[in-house]
C-alpha cells in the first residue's frame, strides 16, 4: 500500500509540473513551463518538486543507475530551462517529470 501511496504522490507532481493545465493551441503545460518564463529563478525553483520525484523513486527501489539518469533529467531540464524562449520551449514539450514518473512506474511494475 505504501509503495502506491509514494507512486500516486509522484505522478500527481509531475502532472502538477508537467500538464496541470491546458492552453489552446499549445496543450497541456505545467507549473514547470509557467514558472520557467520567470528567468532563472522559474526553472531552479521546479527543480525542487522535481527532485521529490526522484526522491519518491528511491525510496521504491528504483535502482542507483535509474535515479542517477533521473537526477541527469532534472538537471538538463533546470539547466536548458533557463535559455530564454528555447528553454521555455523545452519545459513544454519536454516533460521530464513525466518521464521519470514513467521510469518508476516500469521499475514498479
Amino acid at each position: 500500500m505504501a509503495d502506491r501511496t509514494r507512486l500516486a504522490r509522484a505522478r500527481r507532481v509531475a502532472d502538477l509540473l508537467d500538464s496541470a493545465f491546458t492552453i489552446p493551441q499549445i496543450g497541456k503545460i505545467g507549473l514547470d513551463g509557467l514558472l520557467g518564463l520567470l528567468p532563472i529563478v522559474g526553472d531552479w525553483a521546479t527543480a525542487v518538486p522535481a527532485l521529490y520525484i526522484v526522491y519518491q523513486g528511491s525510496r521504491l527501489g528504483v535502482p542507483k543507475h535509474a535515479v542517477a539518469w533521473m537526477l541527469l533529467l532534472v538537471f538538463v531540464d533546470a539547466a536548458a530551462g533557463s535559455v530564454p524562449v528555447v528553454g521555455d520551449l523545452l519545459d513544454i514539450v519536454w516533460k521530464a517529470n513525466q518521464r521519470n514518473v514513467a521510469r518508476i512506474e516500469r521499475h514498479v511494475a
